[in-house]
Protein backbone atom coordinates (compact mmCIF):
# COMPACT_ATOMS: atom_id res chain seq x y z
CA UNK A 1 0.00 0.00 0.00
CA UNK A 2 1.21 3.30 -0.80
CA UNK A 3 2.57 6.42 1.26
CA UNK A 4 1.66 9.96 0.67
CA UNK A 5 4.13 12.87 0.65
CA UNK A 6 3.21 16.53 -0.28
CA UNK A 7 5.43 18.15 -1.65
CA UNK A 8 3.82 21.41 -2.09
CA UNK A 9 1.37 23.13 -4.27
CA UNK A 10 -0.33 20.36 -6.14
CA UNK A 11 2.80 18.24 -6.37
CA UNK A 12 2.58 14.25 -4.57
CA UNK A 13 5.14 11.71 -4.02
CA UNK A 14 2.99 8.41 -4.48
CA UNK A 15 5.20 5.82 -3.16
CA UNK A 16 3.96 2.01 -3.20
CA UNK A 17 6.03 -1.25 -3.55
CA UNK A 18 6.77 -1.15 -7.26
CA UNK A 19 6.94 2.47 -8.47
CA UNK A 20 7.17 5.80 -7.01
CA UNK A 21 5.05 8.36 -8.93
CA UNK A 22 5.05 12.34 -8.75
CA UNK A 23 2.51 14.54 -9.58
CA UNK A 24 2.26 18.32 -11.37
CA UNK A 25 5.57 19.23 -10.47
CA UNK A 26 6.41 22.96 -9.79
CA UNK A 27 9.26 25.71 -10.94
CA UNK A 28 11.13 27.85 -8.78
CA UNK A 29 8.22 30.68 -10.20
CA UNK A 30 6.16 29.42 -7.80
CA UNK A 31 7.84 30.86 -4.76
CA UNK A 32 8.71 27.14 -3.32
CA UNK A 33 11.87 25.60 -3.82
CA UNK A 34 11.14 22.63 -6.54
CA UNK A 35 10.99 18.95 -5.66
CA UNK A 36 13.60 17.20 -6.94
CA UNK A 37 13.00 13.70 -6.72
CA UNK A 38 13.46 10.43 -8.43
CA UNK A 39 10.44 8.85 -10.44
CA UNK A 40 9.28 6.13 -11.93
CA UNK A 41 6.34 7.78 -13.27
CA UNK A 42 5.04 11.65 -13.40
CA UNK A 43 1.57 12.54 -14.06
CA UNK A 44 1.03 16.33 -15.18
CA UNK A 45 -2.58 17.11 -15.18
CA UNK A 46 -1.94 20.87 -16.95
CA UNK A 47 -0.35 22.76 -18.83
CA UNK A 48 1.14 25.34 -16.63
CA UNK A 49 4.71 25.96 -14.89
CA UNK A 50 3.17 25.55 -11.88
CA UNK A 51 2.07 21.89 -12.45
CA UNK A 52 4.34 20.93 -15.42
CA UNK A 53 7.85 21.41 -14.42
CA UNK A 54 9.71 18.06 -14.93
CA UNK A 55 13.76 19.23 -14.61
CA UNK A 56 14.20 18.21 -11.15
CA UNK A 57 12.57 14.89 -11.23
CA UNK A 58 15.34 12.25 -11.31
CA UNK A 59 16.02 8.72 -13.39
CA UNK A 60 14.21 8.49 -16.40
CA UNK A 61 10.05 8.16 -15.54
CA UNK A 62 7.35 7.52 -17.71
CA UNK A 63 4.99 11.15 -18.08
CA UNK A 64 1.55 11.08 -18.45
CA UNK A 65 -0.38 14.21 -19.58
CA UNK A 66 -3.47 13.42 -21.21
CA UNK A 67 -6.86 11.41 -20.50
CA UNK A 68 -6.57 7.38 -20.84
CA UNK A 69 -6.03 4.10 -19.55
CA UNK A 70 -2.35 3.13 -18.92
CA UNK A 71 -0.11 0.49 -17.09
CA UNK A 72 3.17 1.65 -15.77
CA UNK A 73 5.32 -0.76 -12.76
CA UNK A 74 2.39 -2.70 -12.11
CA UNK A 75 0.19 0.53 -11.47
CA UNK A 76 -2.70 1.08 -13.03
CA UNK A 77 -3.57 4.68 -14.13
CA UNK A 78 -6.80 6.76 -15.52
CA UNK A 79 -6.33 10.10 -16.97
CA UNK A 80 -9.67 11.69 -17.14
CA UNK A 81 -10.26 15.03 -19.35
CA UNK A 82 -12.01 18.14 -17.62
CA UNK A 83 -11.52 21.56 -17.57
CA UNK A 84 -9.43 24.34 -15.20
CA UNK A 85 -12.42 26.67 -15.42
CA UNK A 86 -16.09 26.52 -15.45
CA UNK A 87 -16.57 27.41 -19.34
CA UNK A 88 -15.22 24.29 -20.67
CA UNK A 89 -11.72 25.33 -20.84
CA UNK A 90 -12.14 28.70 -22.68
CA UNK A 91 -10.57 30.32 -19.95
CA UNK A 92 -7.63 28.10 -18.72
CA UNK A 93 -7.80 25.40 -20.94
CA UNK A 94 -8.30 21.93 -20.41
CA UNK A 95 -7.07 19.37 -17.19
CA UNK A 96 -6.74 15.58 -16.29
CA UNK A 97 -7.46 14.02 -13.55
CA UNK A 98 -5.38 10.98 -12.40
CA UNK A 99 -6.87 7.94 -10.59
CA UNK A 100 -4.28 5.61 -9.53
CA UNK A 101 -4.64 2.12 -8.49
CA UNK A 102 -2.60 0.61 -5.43
CA UNK A 103 -4.34 -3.23 -5.09
CA UNK A 104 -7.62 -2.43 -3.98
CA UNK A 105 -7.04 1.62 -3.11
CA UNK A 106 -8.03 4.15 -5.63
CA UNK A 107 -5.98 7.54 -5.15
CA UNK A 108 -7.57 10.17 -7.03
CA UNK A 109 -5.63 13.69 -7.90
CA UNK A 110 -7.93 16.01 -8.80
CA UNK A 111 -5.04 18.40 -10.77
CA UNK A 112 -6.16 21.73 -11.09
CA UNK A 113 -9.84 21.14 -11.71
CA UNK A 114 -11.71 24.24 -12.22
CA UNK A 115 -15.20 22.79 -11.96
CA UNK A 116 -17.54 20.71 -10.51
CA UNK A 117 -18.10 17.26 -11.85
CA UNK A 118 -20.65 16.10 -14.43
CA UNK A 119 -22.39 12.85 -13.66
CA UNK A 120 -20.33 10.94 -16.19
CA UNK A 121 -16.93 12.40 -14.33
CA UNK A 122 -18.92 11.39 -10.72
CA UNK A 123 -19.38 8.04 -11.96
CA UNK A 124 -15.67 7.46 -13.05
CA UNK A 125 -14.99 8.38 -9.43
CA UNK A 126 -17.10 6.35 -7.47
CA UNK A 127 -14.66 4.21 -6.12
CA UNK A 128 -11.95 7.09 -5.06
CA UNK A 129 -10.71 6.35 -1.55
CA UNK A 130 -8.00 9.05 -1.23
CA UNK A 131 -8.68 12.44 -2.60
CA UNK A 132 -6.19 14.72 -3.10
CA UNK A 133 -7.90 17.91 -4.25
CA UNK A 134 -7.64 22.07 -5.14
CA UNK A 135 -8.98 23.99 -2.22
CA UNK A 136 -7.41 27.12 -2.41
CA UNK A 137 -6.74 28.32 -5.83
CA UNK A 138 -10.22 30.97 -6.47
CA UNK A 139 -9.06 30.97 -10.06
CA UNK A 140 -9.35 27.31 -10.27
CA UNK A 141 -11.74 25.77 -7.14
CA UNK A 142 -12.47 27.92 -4.35
CA UNK A 143 -12.94 26.67 -1.40
CA UNK A 144 -17.13 26.56 -1.69
CA UNK A 145 -16.63 24.52 -4.89
CA UNK A 146 -13.63 21.89 -3.71
CA UNK A 147 -16.08 21.13 -1.19
CA UNK A 148 -18.96 20.62 -3.36
CA UNK A 149 -16.52 18.32 -5.35
CA UNK A 150 -15.72 15.72 -2.31
CA UNK A 151 -19.55 15.92 -1.23
CA UNK A 152 -19.71 14.62 -5.18
CA UNK A 153 -16.74 11.79 -4.43
CA UNK A 154 -17.29 11.16 -1.15
CA UNK A 155 -13.88 9.83 -0.46
CA UNK A 156 -12.61 8.42 2.50
CA UNK A 157 -9.92 10.62 2.58
CA UNK A 158 -9.31 14.36 1.56
CA UNK A 159 -5.60 15.44 1.17
CA UNK A 160 -5.87 19.97 0.81
CA UNK A 161 -3.45 20.88 -1.66
CA UNK A 162 -2.72 24.64 -3.53
CA UNK A 163 -3.24 26.61 -0.34
CA UNK A 164 -1.12 29.38 0.72
CA UNK A 165 1.19 28.34 2.78
CA UNK A 166 3.91 31.27 2.87
CA UNK A 167 6.57 31.81 0.10
CA UNK A 168 3.87 31.14 -2.90
CA UNK A 169 3.80 34.13 -5.27
CA UNK A 170 0.52 33.62 -6.59
CA UNK A 171 -3.00 34.68 -5.27
CA UNK A 172 -4.39 31.80 -3.06
CA UNK A 173 -6.94 31.25 -0.13
CA UNK A 174 -5.63 30.06 3.35
CA UNK A 175 -6.12 26.47 4.43
CA UNK A 176 -8.42 28.11 6.71
CA UNK A 177 -11.13 29.63 4.58
CA UNK A 178 -11.58 25.21 3.42
CA UNK A 179 -11.39 24.56 7.30
CA UNK A 180 -14.39 26.57 7.78
CA UNK A 181 -16.60 25.30 4.47
CA UNK A 182 -15.99 21.90 5.79
CA UNK A 183 -16.56 22.69 9.45
CA UNK A 184 -13.11 21.69 10.97
CA UNK A 185 -12.80 23.65 14.27
CA UNK A 186 -8.86 22.61 14.50
CA UNK A 187 -6.63 20.11 13.04
CA UNK A 188 -2.64 18.77 13.06
CA UNK A 189 -0.48 18.31 10.27
CA UNK A 190 1.63 15.52 9.75
CA UNK A 191 4.76 14.04 8.02
CA UNK A 192 2.91 11.82 5.20
CA UNK A 193 0.06 9.34 5.35
CA UNK A 194 0.79 5.61 4.91
CA UNK A 195 -2.23 3.55 4.53
CA UNK A 196 -1.96 -0.31 4.81
CA UNK A 197 -5.05 -0.94 3.48
CA UNK A 198 -8.59 -0.50 3.09
CA UNK A 199 -9.38 -1.17 6.77
CA UNK A 200 -7.35 2.12 7.65
CA UNK A 201 -9.92 3.93 6.24
CA UNK A 202 -12.43 5.59 8.15
CA UNK A 203 -16.26 5.27 7.18
CA UNK A 204 -17.20 9.07 6.98
CA UNK A 205 -14.73 11.56 5.26
CA UNK A 206 -11.99 12.80 7.18
CA UNK A 207 -9.60 15.77 6.49
CA UNK A 208 -5.77 14.95 6.96
CA UNK A 209 -3.33 18.05 6.54
CA UNK A 210 0.24 16.96 5.42
CA UNK A 211 3.08 19.36 6.09
CA UNK A 212 4.74 20.41 2.42
CA UNK A 213 8.03 18.50 2.06
CA UNK A 214 9.87 20.13 -0.87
Amino acid sequence: MPDITWMGHACFRLRGKDATIITDPFDRGLGLEPPRQRADIVTVSRDDPYQNALAGIKGEPRVLHAPGEYEVKGVFITGIGTFADAKKGAERGKNTIFLYEFDDLVICHLGGLGHTLTSAQQEALSNVSVLLVPVGAPHLLAPERAVEVIAQIEPSLVIPMMYQTGPETIPLESLERFAKEMGMKEWTTQDKLVIKGKSDLPETTQVVVLEAKA
